[in-house]
């Protein structure tokens, strides 16, 4: 008896399935299957793998927390050179972890993915930080953290950090009370959020190119990683709507509709609904 392969999606739903557990390095490497069906992600691991040998072979026997992330720092951005990709920032690739350790270049999300993996393997602490506009990492080093750049390896102060926040707060709608403080927004990002984030750069990069089969395949992702989360049903019914599928739709956006009775598109939304449930008519 043959037994089907599970598809992509199959597979990557069940790597998100549940928090505890979940692999971040493996679901991360299997967002570029929707574009390379035929990707060894036990490659793509073993990869990886190698590199984190590569670097504990570089470590001092002993060697404490701030040598090993320096140690870290000088393999990853000197020795081996990943860097962003200034000149093709809104290429797929960039966010394909594959593809990122062949060209060792990638958004800082995508290299942040693999300094956690490689950070964890030489025994530090680290975590991701979903900073607003530029993901970024942190280290625990004794009682403190340092915060890192993955792009650069650069650490961040303070200083440098609000900086980066300036920009943001005054594109926010908050008032200059309300703006929460600093470590706020320096919190550890979960695996769940990482990939999302991820995820949501690839249906940036698929709606601006209108390639509506490629952010169905995202979205359908992003459904299966939040399945509760109303607006990532509402998306995906707007996208099946849109090729045609009008029971799939319309069963996403019945969801929405109960589930945000108050949005501000609710209404408009409702009348979709409608049209989306009559039977379709004779040819």
């Amino acid at each position: 008896m043959k037994f089907a392969l599970p598809t992509p999606l199959e597979h990557f739903a069940t790597l998100v399935a549940q928090d505890q557990g979940l692999n971040l390095l493996e679901a991360a490497a299997s967002l570029a299957q929707d574009d390379h069906p035929r990707l060894d992600l036990q490659a793509v691991l073993a990869g990886v793998d190698d590199l984190a040998r590569r670097l504990r072979e570089r470590l001092a026997p002993g060697a404490g927390p701030p040598e090993r992330l320096r140690a870290l720092v000088r393999f990853f951005h000197g020795e081996l050179g990943f860097a962003g990709n200034p000149n093709d920032c809104y290429a797929a690739d960039n966010s394909y972890l594959h593809r990122v350790l062949q060209t060792r270049r990638g958004l800082p999300i995508a290299l942040a993915v693999l300094l956690l993996e490689l950070g964890a393997q030489a025994g530090l602490r680290m975590a991701g930080v979903g900073f607003p506009g530029h993901f970024l990492v942190k280290c625990r080093i004794g009682l403190g953290e340092v915060v890192l750049d993955p792009l650069t390896g650069e650490t961040l102060s303070a200083a440098r950090l609000e900086e980066r926040l300036a920009v943001y707060r005054r594109g926010s709608a908050l008032p200059a009370d309300l703006d929460p403080p600093l470590a706020f927004f320096l919190r550890a990002a979960t695996p769940r959020q990482i990939l999302a984030r991820m995820l949501r750069n690839l249906k940036e990069v698929h709606r601006a190119a209108q390639d509506g089969p490629r952010l169905l395949a995202v979205q359908r992702r992003l459904v299966a990683l939040l399945p509760d989360d109303p607006a990532e049903r509402r998306d995906r019914g707007l996208l099946l709507a849109a090729l045609g599928e009008r029971a799939a739709a319309a069963r996403d956006l019945a969801f929405y509709v109960s589930r945000c009775a108050e949005a501000p598109d609710a209404g408009a939304l409702r009348a979709r609904l409608a049209v989306l449930q009559r039977p379709p008519p004779h040819q």
